[in-house]
C-alpha cells in the first residue's frame, strides 16, 4: 500500500487511535499538533491525503485547509467537534474533500481514507513526462529517447516516486516509507542499489542524468545543471 498519511490534530489521544488504526491497515502515518507544523510536514513529505481538525491552536484548520490547496490537491479528511452546518460548509468551502464530526467510529474513518484515496488514484495521470522521459503507468513501462525500457516491479516504483515529485530532493526516510513500508534505511544499501539500477537503465545509450544525488538527504529528479 505505502500511502502516507498526514494526521494534523492537537488531540493526542485521538491521534494515537487513528494512528494505530491506520499503521494497522498498512499505511504510513506522520502526524503533527499544531497547523504550522502540519503545513511544514505536508510540504516536506508530500503526503497522499491530510487528516485535518477544523479546530487547531494557533492556524486553524480552516486556514491550514486553504493554504494546502494553494499548490497542491491531495485528499483532505477534515474532523471537527462542531457539527453545525455552517461549520461543515466552513471546511468545504475551504477546500477539504470530506467531513466527519467528532466523536466518530474509527471504521467510519478508515472508510472514507479509503473512498478518498481510491477517488485520486483514478484521477492521477496514467502518463507522466519528465524531460525526454516518459513513464506509463498503466504498461509499467518506461521510455527514454524512443527507446522502451523495461522495468522490475520495485524500479518502477522507484522511478514513478521520482516523477510525480519532480525538482524535490526526497530523503532516504521518506523513499523507504513509500516503496518498502519500513525504515531500514540506516542499515541497508538497497536503496542505493536500485538507484544505481535505474541509473544504468535511463543512460543505456550515454544520455544525461537525471536521478540525482543529494548528499547525506536522499535523491531527486531533475536536469543536469
Amino acid at each position: 500500500m505505502n500511502e502516507l498519511i498526514l494526521i494534523i490534530e492537537d488531540n493526542e489521544s485521538i491521534v494515537k487511535i487513528l494512528q494505530r488504526g491506520l499503521m494497522y491497515e498498512g499505511y504510513t502515518v506522520e502526524s503533527a499538533l499544531d497547523g504550522e507544523k502540519g503545513l511544514k510536514l505536508a510540504k516536506e513529505k508530500r503526503p497522499d491525503l491530510v487528516i485535518l481538525d477544523l479546530m487547531l491552536p494557533g492556524m486553524d484548520g480552516v486556514e491550514v485547509c486553504k493554504q494546502l490547496r494553494t499548490d497542491s490537491n491531495l485528499p483532505i479528511l477534515m474532523l471537527t467537534a462542531k457539527d453545525a452546518i455552517q461549520d461543515r460548509v466552513l471546511g468545504l468551502d475551504a477546500g477539504a474533500d470530506d467531513y466527519l464530526v467528532k466523536p466518530f467510529e474509527l471504521e467510519e474513518v478508515l472508510a472514507r481514507v479509503r473512498a478518498l484515496l481510491r477517488r485520486t488514484q483514478s484521477d492521477r495521470a496514467s502518463v507522466l513526462t519528465f524531460v525526454d522521459l516518459i513513464l506509463d503507468t498503466s504498461t509499467r513501462l518506461a521510455n527514454r529517447s524512443g527507446r522502451t525500457i523495461q522495468l522490475t516491479a520495485t524500479e518502477f516504483d522507484l522511478l514513478e516516486l521520482f516523477m510525480r515529485h519532480p525538482n524535490q530532493v526526497l530523503t532516504r526516510e521518506l523513499i523507504f516509507d513509500r516503496i518498502w513500508g519500513y525504515d531500514f534505511g540506516g542499515e541497508s544499501n538497497v536503496l542505493d542499489v536500485y538507484i544505481r539500477y535505474l541509473r544504468q537503465k535511463l543512460e543505456e545509450k550515454g544520455e544525461p542524468r537525471l536521478i540525482h544525488t543529494a548528499r547525506g538527504v536522499g535523491y531527486a529528479l531533475r536536469e543536469e545543471i
